[in-house]
């Protein structure tokens, strides 16, 4: 029985590729920049990738109460 747990953390790890693949090209494109503007689009769809995985992974682990 798959949960929703199970669905999320798929999910995390798809999200943590592709915002490691897309690192990978942002550097390449920067040591050869011919467009800016494809940068800029890349790192704009890196951070939302962050933003994503944060969101899972606030879900994912409970709060501790101190």
């Amino acid at each position: 029985m798959i949960t929703d747990d199970s669905l999320m953390l798929r999910r995390l790890h798809e999200l943590r590729s592709e915002h490691r693949d897309l690192n990978t090209v942002i550097e390449r494109l920067i040591s050869h920049p011919l467009n800016q503007l494809q940068i800029h689009r890349l790192k704009k769809r890196k951070l939302q990738l962050k933003d994503e995985i944060s969101w899972i992974e606030t879900r994912l682990i409970p709060d501790d109460i101190a």
